[in-house]
């Protein structure tokens, strides 16, 4: 893929063109095809799958997208080019993100985003896939057009749809071999008995008994004499359950830490039973140290002070 030689490399267009080109070239898909053309980068050939489960399914179309000088900033144009039966051939066809309505058109689009949505507009039907180029074939020319397209060849590319996107390879080797480790699973698990599964729940019990050795027969025609001893068999006796509902116990109520108080041993004669009668130290210290005067010297001083009051007042008034 080569750029023309009138473009300008520094162009923002043109270094948008060139990076989608790239990204587009090493991350394939097998559902599309798209590259610019070696001398017109504004013009690219897309070759799309068809939509499966569709009347489209197994078809290869191919179509032209133009980019405008103002791209990514304008929408690009869209021209079918096979033979299809849902689009017309070499017209402009109106689809959302294309020059139709450029007020829906994003600059983060791409051309992927036109190839992708292109695809999602093939299966629509009724007034959904109504606008200008659309067209209303019936199912079974669908499907005989979409059978053709697997060969038409493109007049500028010069090569079929199939060459520029061939069929994915199926899986094979990986299928067979999952089928092959199933079927072999599935033999050893059919070839090896499994053992008997025991009991889960204890209510069933689990009795081997032996069974008797059977007498030895003897063959009058080969003289061989075989013992056959059959294997032990397994009874399970089946016990059930006593549905006894147990009595409900009432949880003891704990004491909280902060209602419990120390009460502290009390004597009858170290102890008083009220704070009244308690006998304070300190008062009775002070009692025992205040010496005791003889009531005499208060009973003088008390007439002394009568004596002085009466003369006092006894003068003032005579």
């Amino acid at each position: 893929m080569a750029t023309r030689t009138g473009f300008n490399k520094n162009n923002s267009a043109v270094k948008r063109i060139m990076q989608e080109a790239r990204e587009l070239a090493n991350d394939p898909c097998t559902d599309y095809a798209a590259a610019p053309l070696e001398d017109d980068i504004f013009e690219w050939h897309c070759t799309l799958r068809g939509s499966p489960g569709t009347e489209f399914e197994g078809g290869l179309y191919h179509f032209r997208i133009l980019l405008p000088a103002e791209y990514p900033f304008r929408p690009p144009a869209i021209m079918m080019l096979t033979p299809n039966g849902r689009f017309e051939l070499n017209t402009k066809i109106c689809i959302s993100f294309t020059n139709y309505h450029e007020e829906l058109w994003q600059p983060a689009w791409g051309v992927r985003t036109a190839i992708i949505g292109l695809q999602g507009f093939f299966p629509l039907k009724g007034t959904a896939a109504v606008g200008v180029g659309a067209l209303e074939y019936p199912t079974a020319e669908r499907k005989r057009l979409a059978a053709l397209s697997r060969e038409w060849t493109c007049p500028r590319c010069n090569a079929t749809n199939l060459e520029h996107l061939p069929d994915p390879l199926p899986s094979d080797g990986s299928a067979s071999s999952s089928s092959s480790s199933e079927t072999s699973s599935a033999e050893t698990s059919t070839s090896s008995p499994s053992p008997a599964p025991a009991s889960e729940s204890s209510d069933n019990v689990v009795i081997a008994v032996e069974a008797p050795v059977e007498a030895q027969s003897t063959r009058e025609e080969n003289g061989q004499s075989q013992a056959q001893e059959t294997p032990p068999e397994t009874h399970i006796i089946h016990r059930p359950i006593p549905l006894i509902a147990p009595k409900p116990t009432r949880p003891l109520a704990q004491s909280s830490i902060v209602t419990q108080s120390y009460t502290p041993p009390r004597t009858p004669d170290t102890q008083p039973a009220s704070r009244r009668d308690t006998p304070q130290p300190a008062l009775v210290a002070a009692v025992r140290q205040t010496p005791r005067r003889p009531p005499v010297l208060l009973d003088t001083a008390i007439c002394v002070i009568l004596v002085l009051m009466f003369a006092l007042v006894a003068r003032r008034f005579l």
